[in-house]
């Protein structure tokens, strides 16, 4: 019985310390597609660890790897892999690069709700942002004129567009970059002839989802979390966080809150695809 007592007098005098092991201080920084994502995690994250002060901002996944790379950020947050240039600049600096998946995304295409178009091939989405198809009735649509409006070379997005898309081709001359994810959702819901892209949970009434396919129109599939997580959907990505192993047990905490069952369910929530 005095054994037990020594040993629930330890548990009770080490339970501060095990609890402010759980608290983390962090920046995330650089992807829209994640930013919504990681405000929702740090949110809950710091509701059930007190004294945890988690920053979470955008810019693009290119922002937050090269903010990685200078030592400005904790975390970057990703929606492409990293590049080869960024990885050997960490090498080369002798510091070891980690990765983790948070999550899964579709990539969806959007147009104003007043076109009549509902769905395009790959073929026909590359020619589009290429710029060699330049009026809707050249894909089924009205005689109207085609406003591209994409993201900005710093974004994830945009890399992983042009390579899964268009064949790793150049965006039109015409495209229209735009600073953030959110002025795309904007910009397509004011201009009838407009088309741009933008992850699932980015979704809203003001734009329509098109329905794409990849195998030559045999089959066509809109993006939802259902087709993205059976991968039917073909533009389907991960959601990466890059930090470096010397912090590895600093944010390890909120690594593993992410990962577990809770965090997983607010990846569903916020419109997002699991990891399982």
């Amino acid at each position: 019985m005095k054994k037990k007592l020594i040993t629930l007098s330890l548990v009770v005098m080490m339970l501060p310390a095990l609890l402010s092991a759980q608290k983390v201080v962090c920046k995330i920084k650089g992807s829209d597609t994640c930013l919504p994502l990681s405000q929702r995690f740090s949110e809950a994250f710091m509701k059930k660890a007190p004294g945890s002060s988690i920053s979470v901002i955008g810019g693009g996944s290119g922002v937050g790897l090269s903010a990685l790379i200078s030592g400005t950020t904790d975390i970057a947050q990703s929606s492409r892999s990293i590049k080869m240039d960024e990885k050997m600049k960490l090498q080369d600096a002798g510091k070891v690069l980690k990765e983790t998946t948070i999550a899964f995304d579709a990539l969806a295409i959007i147009v104003n709700p007043a076109n009549k178009v509902s769905q395009l091939t790959r073929e026909q989405l590359e020619g589009i942002f290429t710029g060699k198809i330049t009026n809707w009735k050249q894909v089924g649509g009205d005689d109207l004129q085609i406003i591209v409006y994409s993201r900005e070379s710093s974004s994830g997005t945009f890399d992983f567009m042009k390579e899964h898309v268009m064949s790793n081709k150049n965006y039109a001359k015409t495209a229209l970059m735009m600073p953030a994810t959110g002025a795309v959702v904007q910009s397509v819901s004011q201009t009838k002839g407009a088309i741009g892209y933008v992850g699932l949970a980015y979704l809203e009434k003001g734009v329509k989802a098109l329905k794409v396919s990849f195998n030559k129109g045999k089959t066509y599939t809109e993006p939802s979390i259902e087709t993205a997580k059976s991968k039917t959907y073909p533009i389907t990505r991960p959601l990466h966080y890059y930090y470096l192993g010397s912090i590895e047990g600093k944010i390890k905490p909120l690594i593993n809150f992410i990962l577990s069952a809770e965090g997983q369910a607010i990846v569903l929530k916020e419109g997002y695809v699991p990891l399982n």
